[in-house]
């Protein structure tokens, strides 16, 4: 969430930030509702301060006294008018958290301007995509695919976008896990198992709701919501905590399935494993203190790097322009893949830095050692990686002549053997 105060003092900032995102909110109506409630608030106090001056007053005043008759009815009456202002305060605040909900994070002055995907910015590139194997084939195409991936059955049992991992196909995507989490436990990240549905307050703080409510699996009559990504209850660890400064930076990872409905996806991108409701990822999320939030950053995007590089598959770092960047996000990178079957770029990773928008909804704070007072943390997340498209690129950049696929050198000890066969 925004802080109020730069929306009330500086609304062109709040403005200027909306229009770089490219989205449509009503901050009219927000900044009246805002203009509203802090009246009705000086009029709740300056009624209370009535009140409590005539308490004072009566505490002097002999009981039974025409005056102090007099000053019980004025009493009642400025009781009477608190509970009314006390109830239209309640109401008003309660719309105003609301529409500030609908106001986006401020972009970081980094983010170049754009609108769609187009126009983000290569800001980095490693490895030759020409370097990749001359038999790559799109990987649902590649003979035996569907005997270790199984889309068909998966669709029977659940729906479309649910498959079933069959043998070293399972093993693969087990190793990869293993793979990720090691690496980044080796790199200071902290491991944790969390839950995989969260509640309404947890999906709010970070800014999944009400953004994002089509794209979430929700179950009933518990109103709980299946993790889009392992950030949801990493993030929402230290809601409502206050941590000490000296703590700074906390760095965990997490390993979660997750679920998402990608409501209106279609075409030739999202065939086999580009897009599917149901995958596996390790999340990488860090507590830092605001002063380091960007050097942080690219921390977070060099330890996401790492791992592709380890993997020997080319990629290319994107920094996301204003319409592509997201709600809740200051600045991002996107990591793609070459899939050298497809020949396209897969997103792999997105590494954002959120500053304080996610503390504030979630009021995970830090106790500043120079004022004893609380201050709001910056949160930072990145994948570490997504499972199904660095499978889908690793199927179709190490396709051999033989139909086989050669395994990475790091993977080799979790995988067991140097190829995958789909005999």
């Amino acid at each position: 969430m925004l802080d109020p105060r730069i929306l009330r003092e500086t609304p062109d900032v709040v403005r200027a930030a909306i229009a770089k995102k490219h989205l449509a909110v009503d901050l009219a109506e927000v900044l009246a509702l805002d203009t509203a409630w802090r009246m009705l608030l000086t009029e709740v106090e300056t009624l209370r301060s009535q009140q409590k001056a005539a308490n004072n007053e009566m505490a002097a005043m002999p009981k039974g006294t025409p005056a102090f008759l007099a000053k019980v009815q004025e009493m009642k009456v400025i009781s009477i008018e608190i509970k009314a202002k006390d109830e239209s305060l309640k109401h008003t605040e309660e719309k105003l958290h609301t529409a500030m909900l609908s106001v986006p994070n401020l972009p970081h002055a980094s983010v170049p301007e754009g609108r769609t995907s187009e126009e983000n910015q290569v800001f980095a590139t490693h490895g030759a995509i020409t370097a990749v194997s001359p038999h790559a084939l799109p990987h649902w195409e590649i003979p035996g695919f569907a005997q270790l991936i199984d889309f068909a059955r998966g669709a029977k049992v659940t729906g479309a976008g649910f498959p079933f991992l069959i043998g070293d196909a399972a093993k693969l995507s087990r190793s990869l896990l293993q793979f990720f989490l090691d690496e980044d436990v080796k790199a200071g990240y902290t491991e944790v198992s969390p839950p995989i549905f969260v509640n309404a307050a947890s999906a709010t703080a970070t800014g999944q709701l009400p953004d994002k409510e089509g794209q979430m699996y929700e179950t009933t009559p518990d109103k709980l919501y299946a993790v889009p990504t392992a950030e949801v209850p990493l993030t929402n660890f230290f809601r409502d905590e206050i941590l000490e400064e000296a703590v700074l930076p906390v760095c965990r990872c997490a390993y979660t399935p997750c679920f998402r409905r990608e409501a209106g996806s279609y075409g030739k991108d999202v065939r086999g494993l580009n897009r599917v409701h149901q995958f596996d990822k390790v999340e990488l999320l860090k507590w830092v203190h605001p002063t380091t939030s960007y050097a942080e950053l690219e921390l977070l995007r060099a330890d996401a790097e790492r791992l592709l590089q380890k993997l020997e598959l080319p990629y290319r770092v994107l920094l996301m322009c204003g319409g592509d960047l997201g709600f809740s996000q200051s600045k991002k990178y996107d990591l793609e893949v070459w899939a050298a079957g497809q020949k396209r770029w897969l997103e792999v990773s997105s590494c954002s830095n959120f500053e304080a928008f996610q503390a504030r909804r979630a009021q995970i704070r830090y106790r500043s050692k120079e004022t004893g007072k609380p201050e709001l943390v910056h949160t930072l997340n990145g994948s570490g990686l997504a499972v199904p498209r660095v499978l889908a690129a690793l199927l179709e950049n190490n396709l051999q002549a033989d139909g086989r696929v050669k395994i990475p050198t790091v993977l080799v000890p979790y995988f067991g053997k140097e190829h995958l066969s789909f005999n």
